[in-house]
């Protein structure tokens, strides 16, 4: 089976625990985006949703940076974790069960929305960047990341994280789903959403455990981050 979203519920006792690697490969992935993200938004008191959140890796650090953060995933057990680790963190972060493509909140809700990590699992691409770009304020940012689609693309994140060094669960990907960069370019401009820069995310170290830690690459041939804005048209 391939794009397995099941995954996600099966480690949901665990997703903040350290105990599974490739749990702990989503967090430090969380962290490289931010290296690069923090440069293009200033969180402080930006009401943001993180679409697709899961456990709340990236939602809990643009919290702790000052935002005021919603969440959003299918995955009911993972947002159950999410919820009860930002209770206990003391963390105020609104916890929705819902997908990308009918969000439940009102046009012109966010001032950023993030997703990383779900662009290549959901059922219509249109229709979820469509969402995005209804529930952006006019001036709000995209902030996103994706894998490219290309047999480099389909060698690294299949063959190499799934198959051989197991930094994710088989299945986790179906390599049809994933998305070059002007395919993704051209839907948000259908929507309203203004391209920027896009950069590559990768591997740049590995840590004490030896698990991969990442950041910014200028490649962008496997996984890439880019933002969009929404055109205001007062301006």
């Amino acid at each position: 089976m391939r794009n397995d979203l099941t995954i996600y519920d099966r480690v949901s006792d665990h997703w903040w625990s350290d105990d599974v690697r490739w749990v702990r490969t989503l967090k430090n992935l969380a962290s490289g985006r931010l290296k690069w993200f923090d440069r293009q938004i200033d969180w402080r008191e930006k009401s943001v949703l993180d679409l697709g959140c899961a456990g709340g890796f990236m939602a809990e650090a643009m919290a702790k940076r000052g935002a005021h953060v919603t969440g959003i995933d299918p995955a009911e057990g993972v947002i159950a974790a999410a919820r009860r680790h930002a209770r206990r963190g003391g963390l105020r972060i609104s916890y929705d069960v819902g997908v990308g493509e009918a969000l439940p909140y009102a046009d012109a809700s966010f001032d950023a929305v993030v997703c990383v990590d779900v662009l290549e699992h959901v059922g219509n691409l249109d229709q979820v960047i469509s969402e995005v770009a209804r529930v952006l304020r006019p001036g709000g940012v995209f902030l996103f990341d994706t894998i490219n689609r290309n047999p480099i693309a389909r060698f690294a994140a299949i063959t190499l994280a799934e198959d051989l060094l197991r930094l994710l669960p088989r299945g986790t990907h179906d390599p049809s789903m994933f998305i070059r960069p002007s395919e993704l370019r051209r839907v948000m401009q259908k929507v309203g959403l203004r391209p920027g820069p896009i950069t590559g995310l990768g591997p740049r170290a590995l840590n004490r455990r030896l698990d991969l830690t990442f950041g910014p690459l200028p490649m962008t041939m496997i996984l890439f981050m880019g933002l969009a804005h929404k055109q205001d048209i007062r301006t």
